[in-house]
């Protein structure tokens, strides 16, 4: 039988970490508070009119210019090292792979975020992502010059083609629009899972549902209400508390998905026998 390969697509800010990636280390490193720095940045993308992504990236570049600290590369990774999880998150892929194993299932991570890619480059679990994409700037002599990539909510939902098809680099635009049987696509959409917080991640789960994949709403007490609104609206497939511990919620949702995945490869191949 052919072992199945799952992909899990997943957001970062909230979804993963406690709040947004830049909040921990650069910020601060600015003499700033979050709210100073996100104020600051959607005052400028209003009187602009610059798009909310970029306008972020340009004050990093503008702020650290202000502060006289350079911005390498070097510089932002070391921002991600002080990066806060949900609970169990840290323990989460390595669990969720061998159980997926122990189904005859590939289980893949892949990262989708409008964050910052270098910070996430320091982040401790950046290496169990089969791919990750994010905001990101070219750097000429060590010094952003320009966005590598800028990826704003509506954005992410080419990623869910990229993987499907195995696609993955952003650069290759005519293998992501070519026209693709669906029996030929490396991960079946059905296959796809997306795990977001919010509003900023319904395009995606709206995008997987309808291709019969599932989307999972990450919550905390913070933004509860807010997400258990999505799932009534029937926007998302599942709703979960941040807690990626073994036996939580979390954790029984995608055990559970892994698990139809199995069972449907398992009497796929039982008709195939039996037709042969």
């Amino acid at each position: 039988m052919k072992q199945q390969i799952v992909a899990i697509m997943y957001d970062f800010d909230k979804t993963l970490s406690t709040t947004d990636m830049q909040n921990y280390s650069f910020i601060p490193a600015l003499g700033m508070t979050p709210e100073e720095f996100w104020g600051e940045t959607g005052k400028f993308s209003e009187k602009t009119g610059v798009e909310r992504i970029l306008s972020y990236m340009y004050m990093m570049i503008l702020k650290c210019r202000e502060k006289n600290i350079k911005l390498t590369r070097e510089f932002l990774r070391n921002c991600g090292k002080e990066i806060l999880y949900h609970p169990g998150v840290e323990t989460w892929f390595d669990r969720i792979n061998k159980y997926g194993l122990e189904k005859n299932v590939i289980v893949e991570h892949y990262l989708v975020s409008s964050g910052t890619t270098e910070i996430l480059e320091g982040c401790s679990i950046y290496k169990y992502f089969t791919k990750v994409y994010g905001c990101e700037f070219l750097y000429e002599n060590d010094v952003p010059v320009w966005p590598k990539l800028a990826i704003n909510y509506t954005q992410k939902t080419q990623f869910f083609f990229r993987i499907a098809k195995g696609v993955t680099e952003v650069s290759n635009d005519e293998g992501v629009n070519a026209k693709t049987d669906k029996q030929k696509l490396r991960i079946p959409y059905q296959n796809i899972v997306y795990l977001g917080d919010g509003m900023t991640d319904v395009a995606c789960m709206t995008l997987v549902n309808k291709n019969n994949g599932h989307s999972i709403g990450v919550y905390t007490d913070k933004n509860e209400a807010s997400v258990k609104q999505i799932k009534d609206d029937k926007r998302v497939t599942y709703i979960a508390k941040a807690d990626y511990t073994e036996g939580s919620k979390m954790d029984r949702i995608m055990k559970y998905i892994i698990d139809e995945v199995s069972t449907n490869a398992m009497n796929q191949e039982r008709e195939s026998l039996l037709n042969d």
